[in-house]
Protein backbone atom coordinates (compact mmCIF):
# COMPACT_ATOMS: atom_id res chain seq x y z
CA UNK A 1 0.00 0.00 0.00
CA UNK A 2 2.74 2.52 0.79
CA UNK A 3 4.32 1.87 -2.99
CA UNK A 4 0.73 2.96 -4.04
CA UNK A 5 0.73 6.24 -2.46
CA UNK A 6 4.29 7.09 -3.30
CA UNK A 7 3.65 6.03 -7.46
CA UNK A 8 0.51 8.30 -7.33
CA UNK A 9 2.16 11.05 -5.82
CA UNK A 10 5.39 10.45 -8.72
CA UNK A 11 2.34 10.67 -11.23
CA UNK A 12 1.18 13.88 -10.11
CA UNK A 13 3.99 15.30 -9.59
CA UNK A 14 4.81 14.62 -13.28
CA UNK A 15 1.56 16.03 -14.47
CA UNK A 16 2.17 19.13 -12.99
CA UNK A 17 5.74 19.73 -14.44
CA UNK A 18 4.50 19.07 -17.96
CA UNK A 19 1.06 22.11 -17.61
CA UNK A 20 3.92 24.22 -16.11
CA UNK A 21 6.50 23.69 -19.21
CA UNK A 22 3.71 23.76 -21.69
CA UNK A 23 1.88 26.88 -20.17
CA UNK A 24 5.29 28.57 -20.22
CA UNK A 25 6.51 27.46 -23.34
CA UNK A 26 3.63 29.38 -25.57
CA UNK A 27 0.72 31.10 -24.35
CA UNK A 28 -1.54 30.01 -26.71
CA UNK A 29 -2.32 26.59 -24.85
CA UNK A 30 -4.11 27.36 -21.02
CA UNK A 31 -2.29 25.51 -18.21
CA UNK A 32 -5.15 22.90 -17.29
CA UNK A 33 -4.70 19.53 -19.38
CA UNK A 34 -8.98 20.16 -20.05
CA UNK A 35 -8.66 23.35 -22.03
CA UNK A 36 -5.54 22.22 -23.59
CA UNK A 37 -7.16 18.84 -24.75
CA UNK A 38 -10.12 21.13 -25.83
CA UNK A 39 -8.34 23.83 -27.70
CA UNK A 40 -6.52 21.84 -30.09
CA UNK A 41 -8.09 20.70 -33.51
CA UNK A 42 -9.28 17.49 -33.64
CA UNK A 43 -7.95 15.37 -36.84
CA UNK A 44 -10.09 12.31 -38.12
CA UNK A 45 -7.97 10.00 -40.26
CA UNK A 46 -9.79 9.24 -43.40
CA UNK A 47 -9.06 5.99 -45.04
CA UNK A 48 -8.56 6.12 -49.15
CA UNK A 49 -12.16 5.96 -50.48
CA UNK A 50 -13.54 8.59 -48.03
CA UNK A 51 -10.01 11.01 -49.63
CA UNK A 52 -11.64 10.13 -52.71
CA UNK A 53 -15.41 10.91 -52.21
CA UNK A 54 -14.28 13.99 -50.57
CA UNK A 55 -12.04 14.75 -53.52
CA UNK A 56 -15.05 14.45 -55.90
CA UNK A 57 -18.10 16.08 -53.70
CA UNK A 58 -15.63 19.21 -53.95
CA UNK A 59 -14.90 18.92 -57.46
CA UNK A 60 -18.81 18.87 -58.38
CA UNK A 61 -20.62 21.53 -59.80
CA UNK A 62 -24.21 21.96 -58.08
CA UNK A 63 -25.99 24.31 -60.38
CA UNK A 64 -26.22 21.88 -63.44
CA UNK A 65 -29.67 21.93 -65.16
CA UNK A 66 -31.86 18.57 -65.26
CA UNK A 67 -30.17 16.95 -68.44
CA UNK A 68 -32.60 13.95 -69.98
CA UNK A 69 -31.85 12.29 -73.40
CA UNK A 70 -33.48 13.65 -76.55
CA UNK A 71 -33.03 17.39 -75.04
CA UNK A 72 -31.51 20.15 -77.38
CA UNK A 73 -29.04 21.99 -75.21
CA UNK A 74 -26.46 24.17 -75.22
CA UNK A 75 -23.21 23.97 -74.07
CA UNK A 76 -20.38 26.74 -73.55
CA UNK A 77 -16.71 25.62 -74.03
CA UNK A 78 -13.86 27.14 -72.95
CA UNK A 79 -11.42 27.44 -75.31
CA UNK A 80 -7.95 29.05 -74.83
CA UNK A 81 -6.09 30.62 -78.04
CA UNK A 82 -3.24 31.63 -77.00
CA UNK A 83 -3.30 33.67 -73.80
CA UNK A 84 -7.02 34.65 -74.59
CA UNK A 85 -10.29 32.48 -73.34
CA UNK A 86 -13.51 32.25 -74.40
CA UNK A 87 -16.69 30.62 -74.56
CA UNK A 88 -17.98 29.06 -77.78
CA UNK A 89 -21.46 27.47 -77.27
CA UNK A 90 -22.06 23.96 -78.79
CA UNK A 91 -25.72 23.23 -79.53
CA UNK A 92 -27.37 19.67 -80.72
CA UNK A 93 -29.40 17.12 -79.04
CA UNK A 94 -28.11 15.37 -76.19
CA UNK A 95 -28.33 11.54 -77.55
CA UNK A 96 -26.41 9.33 -74.82
CA UNK A 97 -25.87 9.75 -70.68
CA UNK A 98 -23.18 7.83 -69.22
CA UNK A 99 -21.41 7.11 -65.97
CA UNK A 100 -22.65 9.24 -62.70
CA UNK A 101 -20.83 11.59 -60.42
CA UNK A 102 -18.05 13.34 -60.85
CA UNK A 103 -17.76 11.39 -64.67
CA UNK A 104 -20.86 12.06 -66.39
CA UNK A 105 -20.88 12.32 -70.01
CA UNK A 106 -23.30 13.25 -72.21
CA UNK A 107 -23.34 12.73 -75.87
CA UNK A 108 -24.43 15.92 -78.12
CA UNK A 109 -25.04 15.76 -81.88
CA UNK A 110 -25.55 18.51 -84.23
CA UNK A 111 -25.38 18.59 -88.01
CA UNK A 112 -22.59 21.24 -89.56
CA UNK A 113 -22.86 21.96 -92.62
CA UNK A 114 -24.16 18.90 -93.54
CA UNK A 115 -22.49 16.23 -91.73
CA UNK A 116 -22.96 14.87 -88.23
CA UNK A 117 -21.00 15.87 -85.48
CA UNK A 118 -21.31 14.63 -81.90
CA UNK A 119 -18.66 16.04 -79.29
CA UNK A 120 -18.90 13.85 -75.67
CA UNK A 121 -18.86 16.56 -72.75
CA UNK A 122 -18.21 15.55 -69.22
CA UNK A 123 -20.54 17.28 -66.90
CA UNK A 124 -17.83 18.71 -64.02
CA UNK A 125 -15.19 19.54 -66.35
CA UNK A 126 -14.05 22.58 -65.80
CA UNK A 127 -14.01 23.39 -69.72
CA UNK A 128 -17.58 23.49 -69.96
CA UNK A 129 -18.44 26.55 -68.86
CA UNK A 130 -22.21 26.52 -68.82
CA UNK A 131 -25.69 24.02 -69.92
CA UNK A 132 -28.58 25.57 -70.56
CA UNK A 133 -31.78 23.50 -71.84
CA UNK A 134 -33.25 25.01 -74.97
CA UNK A 135 -35.54 22.27 -75.91
CA UNK A 136 -37.31 19.13 -74.19
CA UNK A 137 -37.23 16.05 -76.08
CA UNK A 138 -39.97 13.59 -76.09
CA UNK A 139 -37.91 10.14 -76.64
CA UNK A 140 -38.82 6.52 -75.25
CA UNK A 141 -35.25 5.31 -75.53
CA UNK A 142 -32.26 5.64 -73.44
CA UNK A 143 -30.07 6.02 -76.22
CA UNK A 144 -30.54 7.58 -79.60
CA UNK A 145 -27.97 6.27 -81.65
CA UNK A 146 -30.78 5.74 -84.58
CA UNK A 147 -30.10 9.26 -85.18
CA UNK A 148 -26.95 8.49 -86.96
CA UNK A 149 -28.81 6.99 -89.72
CA UNK A 150 -31.47 9.63 -90.04
CA UNK A 151 -31.09 12.82 -92.54
CA UNK A 152 -32.86 15.81 -92.60
CA UNK A 153 -36.02 16.54 -91.19
CA UNK A 154 -36.19 12.26 -90.15
CA UNK A 155 -33.69 13.82 -87.23
CA UNK A 156 -36.59 15.86 -85.26
CA UNK A 157 -37.22 14.98 -82.08
CA UNK A 158 -40.52 15.82 -80.85
CA UNK A 159 -41.00 18.12 -78.49
CA UNK A 160 -42.24 17.66 -74.73
CA UNK A 161 -44.00 20.27 -72.65
CA UNK A 162 -44.55 18.19 -69.03
CA UNK A 163 -40.72 18.79 -67.77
Amino acid sequence: MATDSKDTSVVEDTQVKSTEQTSSGDERESSSIDDASKSKPTTIKLGGADLIRDFEAAQQKSNLPEIYVGDTIRVGVRISEGNKERVQPYEGVVIAKRHGGLNETITVRRIFQGIGVERVFMLHSPQVASIKVERRGKVRRAKLFYLRERVGKATRVKQRFDR
